[in-house]
């Protein structure tokens, strides 16, 4: 089960735009992500994955973008999360995440932490128990050590991710030794008793793998996080039962077999997704107002995640931090989302 972090939700000031009942019009969200590094997550280039969802009028974003233009006066042509995150325009994004900017109040970000992910994604396919990614997680790095904890993450990572270079069963047998090796060197642990459990589950592993080489397994990578944040966040705009229609930045992931899973999650969760558009982000404002919030909190987050937060850029950032965030460090899911309330299962 993964932990979750909560934030503000939908205000009552959409009300006048989504019809307010369960049969008025779809309400719109445009859509970016920030920090995708495909099925590598512990060997990339980040350790935080963010996707936004904004609310805002097209007119009115496009107002936002000429504001940020006027204020950065970048000569770029098409004007990135990166831009806002250079300390001379420190200013601007606190303009933009603040009371009273063009966003607050109308768009949310779904955090995902990469190095959670991946112990949920494992322990939930070895050992179907919703404790023991927390738990796995809690322990992890205090009883394996930094080294060892890396080395467990890089080899869950391999056994899970679908493309490998060595033959079918190569990533469950490197798995299965980098276990073997982590549960001698720390015996008695509560981490190495939870790592003997994961290594019980050898035929299971094997059977995965198996199934990945001989296609048994589908084409929906186990490992991606930006399907289950599509899902999450079509719920977050969808509560109290209204519809809401995705407009979103293509993403090579984002296939027609990758979208039609993505609605069906959502029916079956009942979540009412009455559709997802892929635009290109320069051609909509709204979506570029989307990918300066994913950029900008992926790194905000990212920051406090290792200790080097930004005190009030994280306050800045807290009200926009969706309920079904994906994190497992409990200090910095205090300090993003004090509030937080019990663990969902994120679709996936």
């Amino acid at each position: 089960m993964e932990h979750t972090i909560g934030g503000r939700g939908v205000g009552d000031d959409d009300a006048d735009t989504t019809g307010g009942a369960e049969t008025g019009p779809a309400l719109e969200v445009a859509c970016d992500e920030s920090g995708s590094d495909g099925e590598n997550l512990t060997g990339g280039n980040t350790d935080v994955f963010a996707h936004a969802g904004v609310h805002v009028p097209v007119a009115a974003a496009a107002l936002a973008l000429d504001e940020v233009r006027d204020r950065i006066r970048s000569p770029a042509e098409e004007y990135k999360a990166n831009h806002l995150l250079r300390e001379k325009h420190r200013r601007v994004l606190e303009w933009l995440l603040a009371p009273g900017g063009p966003i607050h109040g109308r768009a949310g970000v779904h955090l995902t932490e990469k190095a959670y992910f991946v112990v949920d994604r494992v322990t939930g396919l070895l050992l179907g128990d919703p404790l023991a990614a927390a738990a796995l997680y809690r322990t992890g790095r205090r009883d394996l050590g930094d080294e060892g904890w890396l080395a467990f993450l890089a080899a869950a990572n391999r056994l899970l991710r679908a493309r490998d270079d060595g033959g079918p069963l190569a990533p469950a047998v490197h798995f299965r030794t980098t276990l073997d090796a982590l549960r001698a060197a720390r015996p008695g642990t509560p981490a190495a008793g939870l790592l003997d459990r994961l290594a019980e589950q050898r035929d299971r592993a094997e059977a995965y793998r198996a199934g990945l080489s001989g296609g048994a397994n589908g084409h929906i990578p186990v490992l991606e996080p930006l399907l289950p944040a599509i899902v999450s966040t079509a719920a977050h705009w969808s509560a109290g039962g209204r519809a809401v229609r995705l407009v979103h930045d293509r993403q090579n992931i984002l296939t027609p077999e990758h979208i039609a899973w993505v609605e069906e999650s959502a029916r079956r969760a009942g979540i009412r997704l009455s559709g997802l558009e892929l635009v290109v982000a320069r051609s909509d404002a709204r979506v570029q107002l989307a990918d300066f919030l994913a950029g900008t909190a992926r790194r905000i987050a990212s920051d406090e995640l290792n200790g080097r937060g930004d005190p009030a850029l994280t306050a800045l950032l807290r009200p926009y931090v969706v309920a079904t965030s994906v994190w497992g460090d409990a200090r910095s899911r205090r300090a993003l989302a004090p509030d937080a309330g019990p663990a969902v299962h994120v679709a996936g």
